[in-house]
């Protein structure tokens, strides 16, 4: 039996997510989608694990999922495969043999997200689905001086939409960065791990504070508080992707 690790890149603008929701939901899913593909190219019953779950809208550059498989195929042969057949908004990079403990999630020790947002009124017609229009110009030094507080090793709980874990909310961010890009603000976050919502809360709280509404000592007090009311809103899936995932 062989280990399988794909690489894959996706617009998540029409998805409902990277999990598969149930037996008939599918269809709308990443994970779904690819799932279909592989039963036909080889004829099991396949199932893939995601290093993690994106939400609806949400796009990456650099998922990473496994799944095992008794099918004889080479690698080459299966990257034409599932290109050929997967539709256009998902494309997979790379495919290559692992070893057989080899888990894209439970071996995964960082991952980078950025989210983009494009200031003022122009309209960003190429890029309206993958950023971000926010209607004020932000304040970089001020992000950069709240992200200050991010960076470290906290508990999240106040900046994830998880309302009831057994699971620990404790989190690292090796570091989190804001910049701009290409006439873009970038906020790139990279850790060990992200809770549900979280990078999307962050990026949202730290709009907040680059458009003074909020101040960047404040996000000492929404860590300690672990409360999620406390932080900011939720900012919108088009602008976040998943660029990399490291092992």
């Amino acid at each position: 039996m062989q280990n399988i690790k794909l690489l894959i890149e996706y617009d998540g603008t029409r998805y409902d997510g990277w999990q598969r929701l149930g037996k008939d939901s599918g269809r709308t899913t990443i994970q779904g989608k690819i799932e279909d593909v592989l039963r036909r190219m080889t004829g099991e019953a396949i199932e893939i694990i995601g290093s993690g779950r994106t939400d609806a809208g949400v796009h990456a550059r650099g998922q990473v999922a496994n799944f095992h498989t008794d099918s004889t195929m080479s690698c080459r042969e299966m990257y034409h495969y599932l290109n050929h057949y997967l539709p256009e908004d998902i494309g997979i990079r790379e495919v290559c043999a692992v070893p057989e403990r080899f888990h894209s999630r439970l071996s995964a020790r960082a991952k980078t997200y950025v989210y983009r947002v494009v200031e003022g009124d122009m309209p960003c017609v190429f890029d309206r689905k993958y950023v971000y229009r926010y209607p004020k110009a932000l304040d970089i030094q001020a992000m950069n001086a709240a992200a200050a507080f991010l960076t470290g090793r906290h508990d999240f709980k106040a900046f994830s939409s998880v309302k009831r874990t057994k699971k620990s909310t404790v989190r690292e961010l090796y570091s989190v960065e804001v910049l701009r890009h290409e006439g873009q603000v970038w906020m790139r976050f990279h850790g060990n791990g992200f809770l549900y919502n979280m990078v999307r809360i962050m990026a949202g709280t730290l709009i907040e504070i680059g458009a003074g509404e909020r101040r960047p000592e404040d996000v000492k007090n929404i860590l300690e508080s672990r409360d999620r009311q406390m932080a900011g809103v939720t900012a919108p899936a088009c602008g976040l992707c998943l660029m990399k995932v490291e092992y």
